[in-house]
């Protein structure tokens, strides 16, 4: 339900509540207070949620605009790049084969890619499934090696600019994030199935579940397809902001390249940690031995097989993951006890103190 019609029914039924609600209802919202003040403290230009409560009841808020050019409004619930919340997905599909028996979590990558994973200590015929998608397996990131130039990429291609590095460290001896994990558990799923990821994913989860905005760009694709706004990058602090919507996506592809709404996330990963998406011995594999991964998410955050958990304020956690994207940044997640919010903003962040404002808007959103 959008925000302002959730306000126009709580003002219709105020007559019919106690009057502690009636109070409750009345106090300013925490998480319309967070995206204000990304807004107006952080200089950003549009700030995004969308908060499921446990029944299903979904609301959804914007702040600031949605173009700085003309001043449009914000959509509400609009598309933005998903970034690395695209792990995610790549990783269920994944699950899914390993549920089928297609794939073995513990099998090392060589069997699905026989002589593809070579390199100065790289080897496929040491390297798991399972440290791809844990985040473990020391390759090297080839997103730190990429030249400046817009163009369109081949996975293999990026799959090879990370080989022609050596390798972080051993395989399962430590962790480390890299996209080049993702991209290497794509292609397996690739060559496992015959058939292309994007089609995996959208048949596998987008359809299954019914995410209505979600999507696997098509090769050549520069655009988003319905309302959004429009995203932004900085080069430094005091830089003007440029227009970086229209992006060719596929530098990213199964680590990346996704697009959605904050609402649609909610749904995907609520369904993912209470729903059948997966079958319960791997939905638990996933959630199972998590490494710590503070490094990259935060106080307390720990890695698991594509999904991150982080602690609550307010006590317990929630898993999701959250994806950084020229124009768009992402954050939030789920709780095991239905509750799902996520926060997306028009600009990539570069300032950690930033980032975890962001997380204390899905914090809040989370313990209300």
């Amino acid at each position: 339900m959008p925000a302002a019609a959730a306000v126009a029914v709580g003002v219709m039924a105020l007559g019919a509540l106690a009057p502690s609600a009636a109070f409750a209802a009345s106090r300013p919202d925490t998480v319309q207070q967070g995206l204000n003040a990304l807004v107006a403290d952080d200089g950003l230009p549009a700030a995004l949620a969308s908060v499921t409560e446990r029944g299903g009841w979904t609301r959804t808020y914007t702040a600031g605009v949605g173009d700085l050019a003309t001043g449009s409004p914000v959509p509400r619930d609009g598309q933005v790049r998903i970034g690395s919340n695209t792990k995610v997905f790549t990783a269920v599909v994944v699950l899914q084969l390993v549920g089928e028996g297609r794939i073995r979590l513990d099998a090392p990558v060589e069997t699905y890619l026989p002589g593809v994973v070579r390199g100065e200590g790289i080897d496929g015929r040491h390297i798991k499934v399972r440290e791809l998608l844990q985040q473990t397996s020391g390759l090297p990131n080839y997103s730190n090696y990429l030249d400046d130039e817009v163009r369109h990429y081949e996975p293999e291609e990026l799959l090879g600019i990370a080989l022609q590095h050596k390798s972080e460290f051993a395989p399962g001896s430590r962790w480390k994030y890299s996209n080049t994990n993702y991209v290497l558990a794509g292609l397996i799923a690739q060559k496992v199935t015959g058939r292309p990821l994007a089609q995996e994913i959208d048949e596998r989860i987008v359809k299954r579940i019914g995410l209505r905005h979600t999507y696997f760009p098509a090769p050549g694709d520069v655009t988003i397809r319905e309302p959004h706004p429009t995203g932004y990058y900085r080069d430094s602090a005091g830089a003007p902001p440029q227009d970086v919507t229209e992006f060719d996506p596929s530098w990213a592809w199964a680590a990346g390249q996704m697009i959605s709404t904050n609402s649609d996330l909610n749904r995907f990963f609520s369904e993912l940690l209470t729903g059948n998406l997966l079958k319960p011995a791997q939905r638990a594999q996933m959630r199972a031995n998590t490494v710590p991964a503070d490094e990259t998410f935060g106080p307390g955050a720990r890695y698991g097989l594509g999904i991150v958990s982080k602690p609550l304020s307010c006590g317990g956690l929630y898993w999701g993951h959250g994806g950084s994207y020229p124009g768009y940044e992402t954050r939030g997640g789920a709780t095991v006890g239905g509750r799902a919010a996520n926060v997306a903003v028009s600009m990539q962040l570069s300032d950690e103190a930033t980032r975890g404002r962001v997380d204390r808007v899905v914090d809040a959103a989370l313990c209300r």
